[in-house]
């Protein structure tokens, strides 16, 4: 019996998304002095860093257009800081640094961070703990240390093409874990639920086609060392960076994706070892995905048949042409923000009670050798002072103003946001938008809001309810103002 062939268009071509700019890439140490304050666990004994694992860096990234004519638009800056997180005041003023030197407006610069826990925790209510002497110190530092990575950046500024493709990694698993034995919700290493695990990487390339950088945008909280660890640390991003620098040659910069939800399978040690055999998973995996593209400024492009044992397909990279030209060379966007609702405002004077409290009752397990019970105190002395301090930055208002930023390079999409999204957010608008990349890093700001969770996930008993300041619809509100937004700058 004779099967009749459907009729269909087969696809001939296959374009590789592109942006192409001037680009200048600036790095320096930007690691804390040993004996800063550095515990960012409740569950930590110890309060000052004793070491160095790694050292931690700031990149500076400048994109402009291929003509500075006048009317050009202007460039578009990143910065990526190997820290937690910084107050408000603190990140705005590395914005003006940036905004200074690259001579950018500061609604076209966006920071981010590398959110990893082992880097110190720098924010004013720490100065009169155990090593926080050294913390105004080192932000003064840092300032310049940042200044001098942009610098470097301008200085290096010169005409570049971007590549994408997307990957696979699943170091990062769900970590809303349902403890049922107990009947509580966990954050931890979640089997039972599946987790985003896409990669993107952007590969830089100079005019001569030579990588000169490559960008990881992967969401994994950073928190493989723990509350046993007392050395500062990049967690898995040191190690990541180094397996793609010596494979390639080029910078590595990591974006750290959306991931509020999403934690290393291995987690929660004080084995600095993990961390970095973390780090080279998420390493080989960008590797791997650097091994997919072809060559910069190409497509892919189905020639024809060939004849041989078999009738053979031959697809080859093929030289884009200047129909691309105007798609590849578009720079738009800037910084916005959208007003979310605010979760009824909790009451100061329970948390100064209950830090005034638990801090006694750490004492007195102290006093009488019961380790856990001291341990167990702190940390709820240590939920309390961080309520304190988001308190102190939130205004008494229903409804705040959140941050997120949305910039058009060539044919793909950097975005940031404040807080830190669950990772449906980058799920839900890759879907919405599949014909572009799309690289979303938030803790771009807005410390104090936390976490922002899917609607139906509130009211279970998870952590990251617990010190969030944004109520139901919080992050389904921020996805749609993205959503929006991009669809703007959509040709």
């Amino acid at each position: 019996m004779l099967i009749k062939q459907k009729a269909y268009m087969s696809t001939t071509h296959l374009n590789n998304p592109t942006s192409r700019v001037r680009f200048g890439l600036g790095r320096t140490d930007i690691t804390p002095p040993v004996g800063i304050y550095h515990r960012l666990w409740g569950a930590a004994k110890h309060d000052r860093a004793t070491g160095v694992h790694r050292p931690l860096t700031c990149e500076v990234m400048v994109f402009g257009a291929l003509s500075d004519a006048p009317g050009a638009p202007a460039r578009h800056v990143r910065g990526v800081l190997d820290l937690c997180a910084l107050a408000e005041v603190q990140h705005e003023g590395l914005v003006k640094i940036l905004a200074d030197v690259t001579g950018a407006p500061a609604d076209n610069i966006a920071i981010s961070y590398s959110h990893t826990h082992a880097s110190g925790w720098f924010t004013h209510d720490r100065i009169p703990l155990p090593g926080g002497e050294l913390i105004l110190g080192y932000l003064a530092d840092l300032d310049k240390k940042v200044r001098q990575a942009a610098e470097q950046a301008v200085a290096n500024v010169h005409e570049a093409s971007i590549s994408y493709a997307t990957g696979r990694c699943n170091m990062a698993a769900n970590r809303d874990y349902w403890d049922a034995e107990r009947g509580f919700y966990a954050c931890g290493f979640n089997p039972d639920a599946p987790a985003d695990d896409t990669m993107l990487v952007a590969r830089v390339s100079n005019s001569a086609g030579k990588p000169v950088a490559v960008i990881v945008n992967y969401g994994c909280h950073p928190t493989t060392l723990a509350w046993e660890n007392s050395l500062i640390s990049p967690d898995f991003a040191g190690a990541l960076r180094e397996t793609v620098e010596q494979a390639t040659g080029a910078t590595c910069v990591y974006l750290q994706g959306a991931c509020g939800d999403l934690g290393p399978r291995e987690d929660y040690v004080g084995d600095t070892a993990i961390a970095d055999k973390n780090g080279r998973q998420v390493g080989y995996a960008a590797l791997s995905t650097l091994e997919s593209m072809t060559p910069p400024l190409t497509d892919f492009e189905y020639i024809g048949p060939v004849i041989s044992g078999a009738t053979l397909g031959d697809w080859r990279p093929r030289p884009q042409g200047n129909d691309r030209l105007a798609s590849e060379t578009v720079i738009a966007g800037k910084r916005f923000t959208v007003d979310l609702t605010v979760r009824e405002r909790p009451e100061r004077g329970q948390f100064e009670r209950d830090l005034v409290d638990w801090e006694a009752k750490s004492a007195a397990a102290e006093a009488a050798g019961d380790q856990q019970g001291a341990r167990d105190a702190r940390a709820y002395a240590e939920r309390a002072r961080r309520w304190l301090a988001r308190l102190d930055d939130l205004p008494e208002t229903s409804t705040i103003p959140v941050q997120f930023s949305v910039h058009k390079l060539g044919e793909a999409f950097w975005i940031t946001c404040g807080g830190e999204p669950y990772n449906i957010l980058q799920v839900e608008l890759r879907r919405r938008f599949p014909d572009y990349p799309i690289l979303i890093s938030p803790v771009a700001g807005d410390l104090e809001i936390a976490y922002l969770l899917p609607a139906e996930r509130y009211g279970k008993g998870l952590y990251q309810e617990e010190p969030s300041i944004l109520g139901k619809g919080c992050l389904e509100g921020l996805t749609t103002a993205i959503g929006e937004r991009v669809e703007t700058m959509i040709d």
